[in-house]
């Protein structure tokens, strides 16, 4: 299912980071990868992600839209060759979400969805470390003063680790799809 291609593919992001590796930020290919979206986000352990009943042609059909937007963007995100999570940014004003709370010049919204750890077991430390890279790609432009995320509010694990990274709560929302939780993290704040 891993996408040889994306391994290659130019990124818009390289991080090294001492003791865990290098974490790039590849553009997602939907034609390349969408069999590997589609084996992440179809486990039960992605519920939140809204995409367990979505069939392989509902993946490619979602991230072929995504690919032609200029405000929203899709990324496999790398631990050195291998793809480990799958990141989106949106312009929140161009976004549902948008609608929900008072935008301002800056903000920048993300979504992040690990992909499943290499041996079925996790390690101690990845989702800080990788989350960090993460951060530093989002306010590596200028224009991004704000970073804007919300997750399933029943998302008790996600938001937790939000918190423990720095950003805080906003109020819980509805948004089509589900009920959200609005967390923010600013530049001052990491």
């Amino acid at each position: 299912m891993i996408s040889e291609t994306s391994a290659r593919r130019a990124a818009v992001y390289e991080q090294v980071m001492a003791g865990f590796g290098t974490v790039r930020v590849v553009p997602v290919d939907p034609a390349a990868d969408a069999g590997l979206i589609h084996s992440w986000v179809t486990q039960e352990r992605a519920r939140f992600w809204g995409m367990l009943d979505a069939s392989p042609e509902r993946v490619l059909e979602i991230y072929d839209y995504l690919d032609g937007l200029t405000t929203h963007h899709a990324y496999l995100v790398h631990r050195d060759d291998r793809p480990v999570a799958l990141f989106q940014t949106y312009a929140p004003e161009a976004d549902a979400v948008g609608e929900c709370y008072d935008v301002r010049p800056g903000d920048f919204g993300v979504h992040l969805l690990l992909g499943p750890a290499a041996a079925g077991e996790g390690e101690r430390g990845f989702t800080a470390a990788l989350l960090s890279a993460l951060l530093a790609y989002a306010f590596s432009d200028p224009a991004h003063t704000r970073i804007v995320a919300e997750p399933d509010a029943r998302n008790e694990k996600v938001i937790g680790r939000m918190l423990r990274t720095g950003f805080t709560l906003g109020p819980e929302i509805d948004l089509p799809d589900k009920r959200a939780r609005l967390l923010f993290l600013t530049r001052d704040d990491r």
